[in-house]
């Protein structure tokens, strides 16, 4: 997530935000338990429009997709706010409140001193710390092969599976028709609220994932001790098979679905990826997994391996159909293509909380801008970023705009005023690259993924990624506004991604040139399959 969160972000009085509350110190009246009256929870909304309106860089594009004006959306779930007279209650509508912007980035999470659901047990110490989730031993995955009919089908369980559904056998393709005895469509309705996605594609992803786990950003009544699901064999017949929840690290997964690279031959299991070579043709395939603290490390000895063994002519597959995202793209990428680019840029919304953000910013830069993902951020320190932050974004806030001038992606890689086009290094690799991609990751995937297609750098092959991706999320506590009592941390986007064609990134990622959505058919060797493609694309 191409986001900068404080530790502590939660204490954003330290920032100059008005809406911070103030720490419980020995000796003081402490803000009163509960949810507050129906008078506070409506300043609550009120409030929360208010700043969502004010602070949000949102993305024309992405509402014209989805059909969504997102004032209308949160005002949907006014009265839930209003009526919430439990914690828990008010906890949920929050999500849904949030989640009506739609968009994968941005959620509810506890906060000191802040709400806590009894269903979610004991409270820890450290409130920022959520509950842990379980699952179930089974996995779903989503045919997409008709749009506007995706259904959702078995992707894989757990190799001891028997041991619960006794002789009930379960196949890899059965339809999900049922959950906990709710009918599938009753189902999908009751959890899209709850589910975080800034595309089509990339909700139903997510909700397949959500249905085999007991999850904190869903509330407890969709939860039994058990869960239930009714599946639809290939030949029409149904049955219904009852599943413990389970610690996830205790699950030994058959791995149906998974790949397994025919004719490849595994040479190195970096962090970043694991590195292929093809036993007979002049290929190496990276099976991409993000953009992580161990990127530049991991970039640069594939690099050194390659001129050493002679391979950087060699034709590239990059699978980053199961990546995440984080920093540093525009550093693989000087090295593993040969063409120059032109990389991402990025903007922020100015508000009420700008000033405070370049506060923040300082600090963390500072401190040695090191993001979420691990990865530093920028390439010289944050001296160039900081150059904007105060010679252009400060007196665009004063004199009124709405939002910044567009630099370099948060000139990390590139000074304010460059033109955004990035050079191989003197070492690169030289021959043609496919990449694969899929509504798995997104953010910072989302940049490399509109990076390649938008300077035509290689040939893409699959679905287009999750479409997400901004340049820097804000994150407060919640207060009560009559009460002053934390409620929980609630994050805004304040800044579009451009992607290197110029059009706003959130809600519209790059598309594939051959686009190949993943069915029920294609699902057991569905990544092989995209390689395949890759190699015929070749024609070695």
């Amino acid at each position: 997530m191409q986001s900068f969160l404080l530790a502590v972000v939660f204490i954003v009085a330290l920032a100059g935000c008005s809406s911070a509350p103030a720490l419980q110190t020995p000796g003081k009246q402490t803000a009163p338990p509960g949810p507050g009256t129906p008078e506070d929870r409506a300043a609550l909304f009120d409030e929360l429009m208010e700043k969502t309106m004010a602070r949000e860089a949102f993305s024309p594009i992405k509402n014209e997709r989805l059909g969504l004006d997102i004032e209308a959306a949160m005002r949907r779930y006014r009265d839930e706010l209003i009526a919430a007279d439990t914690e828990e209650k008010l906890f949920y509508a929050l999500v849904k409140i949030s989640n009506a912007r739609k968009d994968r980035h941005l959620s509810v999470s506890p906060a000191e001193g802040g709400l806590w659901p009894v269903s979610w047990g004991p409270q820890p110490l450290d409130t920022l710390v959520a509950p842990s989730t379980l699952a179930a031993p089974i996995r779903f995955a989503v045919d997409y092969g008709t749009p506007g009919q995706y259904f959702v089908f078995v992707g894989d369980y757990a190799k001891n599976l028997s041991a619960y559904t006794g002789s009930t056998e379960v196949a890899v393709g059965d339809k999900l028709l049922a959950v906990n005895d709710q009918p599938f469509d009753d189902y999908l309705e009751t959890a899209a609220p709850y589910i975080r996605h800034s595309t089509v594609e990339g909700f139903w992803w997510k909700f397949a994932e959500r249905i085999s786990e007991k999850h904190y950003r869903m509330p407890p009544s969709f939860y039994r001790e058990q869960v239930s699901y009714t599946l639809e064999r290939a030949g029409g017949t149904s049955y219904t098979i009852t599943l413990p929840y389970l610690d996830p690290a205790s699950i030994a997964w058959f791995g149906h679905g998974a790949p397994h690279y025919p004719g490849f031959r595994l040479i190195h299991d970096w962090q970043t990826f694991d590195f292929y070579a093809h036993d007979e043709k002049p290929v190496i395939l990276l099976d991409w997994y993000g953009f992580r603290e161990n990127l530049v490390a991991d970039v640069d000895s594939l690099v050194a391996y390659a001129e050493k063994q002679g391979l950087l002519d060699h034709a590239i597959i990059i699978d980053a159909t199961r990546g995440r995202g984080g920093s540093r793209g525009p550093y693989a990428v000087q090295r593993l293509s040969p063409k120059p680019f032109k990389t991402t840029f990025g903007n922020l919304r100015l508000s009420d909380i700008t000033e405070a953000f370049v506060a923040e910013r300082r600090v963390f830069l500072k401190e040695g801008a090191i993001s979420d993902s691990g990865v530093p951020e920028t390439m010289d320190g944050g001296v160039w970023q900081v150059t904007w932050l105060e010679q252009n974004v400060l007196p665009a806030l004063r004199d009124g705009q709405d939002y910044s001038n567009n630099v370099a992606f948060k000139s990390a890689h590139a000074p304010l005023y460059s033109d955004g086009v990035l050079r191989p290094t003197p070492v690169h690799f030289r021959g043609p690259l496919v990449a694969l991609f899929g509504p798995h990751g997104g953010s910072h995937l989302d940049q490399f993924a509109s990076i390649i297609v938008d300077n035509r750098l290689g040939h893409t092959i699959g679905m287009p990624a999750g479409g997400y991706s901004n340049t820097w999320e804000w994150e407060e506590t919640l207060v009560l506004p009559l009460s002053k009592r934390p409620i929980a941390r609630y994050m805004w986007s304040i800044g579009h991604t451009i992607r290197p064609n110029g059009e706003i990134l959130e809600g519209n990622p790059a598309q594939m040139d051959d686009f190949v959505p993943q069915t029920r058919q294609n699902y057991p060797r569905y990544r092989d399959l995209l390689v395949e493609k890759a190699l015929d694309y070749f024609r070695f």
